[in-house]
């Protein structure tokens, strides 16, 4: 099973990959999945105190299946009880359905249109992944349904720091607001440096935090519909862009560095971070930049 971010991962280049292909897409759910797991012994535990967590990157991913090659391939992405499947072959899907209908009982989604979240719209020129009902939700929980759309995402020129005025007598309508904001985040790349931003002070909110929070879901009134496009004519050149400022925060005088990586012309994966550690010039700041780019 795989963690969420991990499986919306895997969604981008799948997505990037059978669009390029010309590849049918299709959903299913599991019925009562978690009834289906077979033990063939009797085990008794107790909640340990806790245990280390040992550094470096998980050497595994066991969200995603692939099999065959050419008009014979078939990849198959499973979140708990939802599963994903692409392949140039619409018998090859049925043929896997029919396997696992047997296996665990599934209902047939179809085409896939709504996954994590995300909805997915489909042509023969392209594919392309919003979320636009969750932007909806977001401008109505906000009250800011009928407000007047913001052009950018942040004020021009705006520098925000841990010293910004009034601190929130409650900072969990912050705290919930800038969570929503990081799961759009997700088909939002437009959003990441805001984001990042405002989550610099979660532990302490001000009133400056909240306001610029704000800006931001009314420049997402006027950018409901903004997502990832990946269209149908795409090449498999990877190309990496990356950038840095220098010493640009206020309370600690670390850069920070964003990068975009594209398959062909489709974006499939972004980040925008703080650097760890204080650079001496604007070129190490480039070369940290550089380095967590490829990393």
């Amino acid at each position: 099973m795989a963690q969420s971010n991990t499986a919306k991962r895997d969604l981008l280049l799948r997505g990037s990959v059978s669009s390029a292909h010309f590849w049918v897409l299709h959903q299913l759910d599991v019925n009562n999945s978690f009834l289906h797991g077979y033990l063939g012994e009797e085990i008794y535990m107790t909640l340990p105190e806790g245990y280390p967590v040992q550094p470096g990157q998980s050497a595994h991913d066991h969200c995603l299946y692939v099999k065959g090659s050419g008009a014979s391939f078939i990849a198959l992405l499973v979140y708990v009880d939802d599963v994903l499947l692409t392949s140039p072959s619409c018998a090859l899907i049925t043929e896997v359905k029919t396997y696992l209908d047997r296996m665990f009982t599934i209902k047939d989604l179809g085409l896939a249109r709504y996954f994590l979240g995300l909805q997915i719209a489909r042509s023969a020129s392209a594919t392309s992944i919003t979320q636009t009902k969750y932007v909806t939700d977001i401008l109505q929980d906000t009250g800011l349904i009928n407000a007047k759309a913001a052009t950018t995402p942040l004020p021009q020129g705006i520098k925000l720091s841990a010293t910004g005025g009034a601190v929130l007598p409650n900072p969990e309508p912050y705290r919930r607001l800038v969570g929503r904001l990081l799961y759009l985040g997700f088909t939002r790349p437009d959003i990441s440096f805001a984001v990042q931003q405002l989550s610099q002070f979660l532990q302490r909110p001000c009133e400056s935090h909240w306001q610029a929070a704000l800006h931001v879901v009314r420049y997402l009134k006027g950018t409901s519909a903004t997502g990832l496009f990946f269209p149908s004519d795409n090449s498999f050149q990877l190309q990496a862009y990356c950038d840095a400022d220098w010493a640009s925060c206020l309370d600690s005088s670390r850069s920070v560095t964003g990068f975009s990586v594209f398959l062909g012309t489709a974006l499939v994966s972004w980040k925008t971070k703080k650097h760890a550690t204080v650079p001496r010039s604007s070129a190490e700041a480039e070369y940290r930049s550089m380095g967590a780019t490829l990393c």
